[in-house]
């Protein structure tokens, strides 16, 4: 009696053990972690709202250059990041041979001309000076946008990247001056104008209505400046991911994103 006394009781530990870790891992939170730029990104707490049901949160990891997140998400240092649009990503993955590939589209950030110099376009004078983002996507976007706005012209040929070489027409003599996307806002006193863009611009308390020039936004699905989700080409099937990506292009998050930004950020996906 004594010995099965004592193996019920083994049973009974054995299976509280079991009922335990069963409750524990059903329980457990699976930490995603997301690469960005800046501290504006207040969307994604209506992400890990929408994702408790499912034991998930997204835990931001933040960056000061564009240069670093994708480097880190390649190298598995994060799980996923959310600062690029399109033609930034294919440009590093062209140039640099990253694994990595678009999850979901976020938000379209258009890119606005700030001032305090002139309140227009049209009182651009010979020879100013004008700050722009110094890798090639972002560059050759200023570029664009400056051409959609009358002021200079560029090579069709380039298509949505023209470098300077590809300016063919710049009436103006105007001189562009590189430098990292995150220091053009700081740049503006001593500049005619500076691209700064969205999270830039929030980050530096840049109103959207104070800006001379601010590019037409597009929603459309292959539009190259429209912000993603980027994760490692290989995962891009993982079944968390898909219900963060699930989790982001919701009606929630829009709503938050219309909210938070006030138009810096449009919401370039479907709820």
């Amino acid at each position: 009696m004594k010995k099965k006394n004592v193996i019920a009781l083994a049973l009974s530990a054995l299976l509280c053990l079991s009922l335990f870790t069963a409750c524990g891992k059903k329980d457990e939170v699976t930490v995603v972690k997301v690469g960005v730029i800046g501290s504006n990104n207040e969307q994604w707490d209506t992400v890990n709202k929408l994702l408790e049901k499912d034991n998930i949160r997204c835990e931001l990891v933040e960056f000061s250059a564009y240069s670093i997140p994708n480097e880190a998400l390649n190298s598995g240092e994060v799980d996923l990041n959310a600062f690029q649009h399109k033609a930034y990503l294919n440009g590093e993955v062209e140039s640099l041979g990253y694994e990595i590939t678009t999850l979901c589209n976020t938000f379209i950030a258009p890119l606005s001309i700030y001032s305090d110099k002139i309140t227009s376009l049209d009182q651009l004078k010979e020879g100013d000076k004008v700050a722009v983002p110094s890798d090639p996507t972002n560059e050759g976007r200023c570029f664009k946008i400056l051409e959609s706005a009358g002021v200079l012209k560029v090579d069709p040929a380039a298509g949505y990247t023209p470098e300077i070489k590809d300016i063919t027409e710049n009436p103006l003599k105007l001189e562009f001056v590189e430098m990292e996307a995150a220091n053009t806002a700081g740049a503006i006193p001593d500049v005619a104008i500076a691209f700064v863009n969205g999270q830039h611009a929030q980050d530096n308390g840049l109103n959207l209505a104070d800006a001379v020039y601010t590019e037409k936004a597009d929603t459309e699905s292959d539009n190259p400046y429209i912000n993603i989700i980027a994760c490692r080409t290989d995962e891009v099937d993982n079944e968390v991911y898909k219900k963060v990506a699930e989790a982001y292009q919701t009606a929630e998050v829009a709503q938050a994103i219309n909210e938070l930004f006030g138009g810096r950020f449009i919401p370039a996906f479907e709820y």
